[in-house]
């Protein structure tokens, strides 16, 4: 397979002023790709900065993507001056760890505004250009505390299973434009780990070793609708599915519970198409005929 090369490509990266965001950042630079680096503080400088010092080109935008105005603004100005967005990493995030007993809802909402609407701000702004150009590569930065649950993370947890929802419904909009869009579930050593895992697994968790995968999912042979899981090198892929199920000729709550292991029986699961197909395969098994999307 060819070296993938992003000359000519631009990429935004958010959350990209440390952790997982700047090594994205630095791979996506390295293959050739302009990039801009957004986040809050110092740290965005410091990664364009370290961009252009090794050839580079970059340049950083301080913005929240909570503020969906100042991140129109950013794409705006990046259209004008460099003509294009090729690639967006929503990457950008926020802990609020606490039992759901203990959490404040104030700490839900700004979970919820950083992952999910942050990623909706700037995917909302980048998909005029990416249509327009009919050709775009969104990856959104989901969570195993989304896809499986995390005790003291409901609010993160949500948040990133959200994003999953949001991934599935653009990858199939923007397929005809030639946007294809995935998700990445990373697990690495970043400040919000600390403590969390003795040093030597911290260790092992490099940032850097996830950067490949965003790579493999911005590139022009991507995949779409992946659920792309990375961490300490190893990468595997997740999947939504849904089992063959029962049908029930007169149902009643009893009746389903005493067949509840054939319902959770996973031979023959399928990963339905679109979430119609859910209501397709419910119809044929009460024995309705429903022709297949096309």
């Amino acid at each position: 397979m060819h070296m993938i090369d992003l000359a000519g490509r631009v990429a935004i990266v958010t959350g990209a002023g440390g952790g997982l965001g700047r090594q994205h950042a630095l791979l996506l630079a390295r293959r050739g790709a302009r990039v801009v680096v957004n986040d809050l503080g110092a740290g965005a400088d410091a990664v364009a900065a370290e961009i252009v010092a090794a050839g580079g080109q970059a340049r950083a935008v301080q913005c929240s993507v909570t503020d969906a105005d100042a991140v129109q603004a950013m794409v705006d100005g990046v259209v004008a001056d460099w003509g294009r967005v090729d690639i967006l990493v929503n990457n950008a995030g926020i802990l609020r760890d606490k039992s759901f007993a203990k959490l404040d809802l104030a700490d839900f909402r700004a979970v919820v505004d950083v992952h999910l609407m942050g990623a909706a701000h700037c995917s909302k702004a980048v998909w005029e250009p990416m249509r327009a150009q009919r050709h775009g590569r969104i990856v959104m930065t989901t969570s195993s505390s989304g896809l499986y649950g995390n005790f003291g993370q409901a609010n993160y947890g949500a948040a990133k299973m959200a994003l999953v929802g949001l991934m599935q419904t653009l990858a199939l909009e923007g397929e005809r434009y030639g946007i294809r869009v995935n998700c990445l579930a990373p697990t690495a050593y970043t400040r919000m780990m600390e403590g969390i895992l003795p040093q030597d697994q911290l260790d092992a968790l490099d940032p850097a070793l996830v950067s490949p995968a965003v790579l493999a999912l911005v590139a022009d042979a991507a995949p779409t609708r992946a659920i792309l899981c990375a961490g300490a090198g190893s990468y595997e892929l997740a999947h939504v599915t849904l089992t063959q199920g029962v049908h029930l000729a007169d149902p009643t709550p009893e009746a389903l519970l005493a067949q509840w292991d054939a319902l959770a029986d996973r031979d023959g699961e399928m990963v339905p198409g679109t979430g119609f197909n859910q209501a397709r395969h419910e119809l044929r098994k009460a024995g309705l005929a429903i022709p297949d999307a096309d």
